[in-house]
């Protein structure tokens, strides 16, 4: 993977590397959270082949430097479902 170089809101420049179809499993946290805010759509409503599709979507929209800057940051947990889980303390 090669690196490139992306201009944030604040005008810092900053490295990332660039992603392809092999970095599913690596990225999936900010991949989960893209779905969740630009889609609409939870990972776990997805088919695997939907989500393979729409995985290449986000890889294509991340190397051209078109996300916020906090999917290139890293993101610790992505919004995996649209279950309420009801836990009690």
């Amino acid at each position: 993977m090669g690196s490139r170089k992306i201009s944030t809101e604040t005008s810092i420049e900053k490295e990332f590397l660039q992603l392809s179809k092999d970095d599913y499993f690596a990225k999936n946290n900010e991949f989960a959270a893209w779905l969740k805010e630009e889609k609409n759509v939870f990972f776990s409503d997805l088919l695997s082949e939907s989500a393979r599709e729409l995985f290449t979507d986000f890889v294509k929209a991340w190397n051209k430097g078109k996300l916020d800057s906090q999917y290139y940051e890293g993101i610790a947990s992505g919004p995996r479902t649209s279950h309420n889980w009801k836990i009690k303390k």
